[in-house]
């Protein structure tokens, strides 16, 4: 008795896809322009870095040569969430952003322990740092990252991809910042220890935003039920709201970008209701309540269809110990 719904999946998707596809089309264009930019300076800052013998310069030039990687991935993940689904992946596309982003994260991590390692190397034995030219690079460097990152601050914040991408210009931003207080340092005192103590400050700061985004793109991808979501209040809402709703179990709710939310359950209904007429009231109030606009809602009377699974009640057994579907 399981309610198809195939055709709804098919109209929901393109209503949804109306601004949704305007909106990502900018923000495609963003990532684009900001991986042009970002790939174009890093080559600028990795020469400026190794002539002056600067750590802040080179880690940032390190960070920016994964941002340009990752911004590349970012685009192209736009672009393959744009395609429609296949009969092999019936979702679509839209979960390569979420796999992106983690992977940015990840990424991330690798340049800051990289960046930490260096550092602690330059501290034990300084080399000498031409602060002068090293003022300069990154003086460029940071306006060229102001750039990058107002251009993706336009965008969608709220999509996981585009916050993967922000997190990278971000992390650019505070290394060159970094750059220019190092050089200011070493202009004014000479002393040079304090560029390798301000990128490790950056590499602290960029992990602990990069742990942030990894978690939250796990659970996307580890089917977990959205943070704006509670499972066991919205199936006691519905229990509450529907009428012939007796009970429902066996429901999960998940999303499949951060954007779409889904869910599937089992609506347990009192005898002689219309059944037609409750799913469709249970799917009508899981998208006003709840923002979930695509559901799958499997009607039973007396009897689940999975009951075959269950060991069946025993009535003589102690009321704490009997197995209840």
């Amino acid at each position: 008795m399981a309610h198809d719904h195939s055709h709804e999946h098919g109209s929901h998707g393109h209503s949804h896809g109306g601004g949704g596809h305007v909106h990502g089309t900018t923000d495609k264009k963003r990532v684009l322009l900001a991986a042009c930019l970002t790939g174009g300076f890093m080559v600028v800052e990795a020469l400026g870095g190794w002539l002056t013998g600067s750590l802040a310069l080179l880690a940032d030039s390190g960070h920016m040569l994964t941002d340009a990687v990752a911004l590349s991935l970012a685009w192209y993940a736009f672009h393959l969430g744009d395609k429609p689904a296949t009969s092999r992946l019936t979702y679509g596309f839209g979960r390569v952003k979420t796999l992106v982003a983690y992977t940015n994260g990840l990424a991330i991590f690798v340049v800051a322990l990289w960046i930490c390692y260096e550092a602690w190397q330059r501290f034990q034995a300084p080399p000498p740092v031409l602060g002068g030219p090293m003022l300069v690079v990154a003086g460029f460097g940071l306006a060229v990252n102001i750039a990058g990152f107002l251009i993706l601050h336009g965008g969608d914040r709220e999509n996981l991809n585009m916050r993967g991408a922000i997190l990278h210009v971000l992390g650019d931003l505070l290394g060159s910042v970094a750059a220019i207080a190092a050089a200011l340092v070493i202009l004014a005192t000479g002393w040079t220890p304090i560029d390798p103590i301000l990128s490790v400050l950056v590499a602290v700061l960029i992990l602990s935003t990069a742990w942030r985004l990894m978690r939250e793109a796990a659970h996307v991808l580890l089917e977990g039920v959205p943070t704006s979501l509670d499972r066991d209040d919205i199936a006691g809402d519905l229990e509450k709201n529907v009428p012939g709703l007796r009970e429902v179990h066996h429901m999960h709710v998940w999303t499949i970008d951060g954007d779409r939310n889904m869910a599937t359950l089992h609506a347990c209904l009192h005898e002689g209701v219309d059944a037609h007429r409750t799913v469709a009231a249970i799917k009508a109030r899981l998208a006003a309540e709840h923002g979930i606009d695509h559901a799958t809602v499997e009607p039973e009377y007396d009897h689940c269809a999975d009951g075959h699974l269950v060991a069946p009640v025993q009535e003589d057994a102690p009321a704490d110990r009997r197995h209840y579907h």
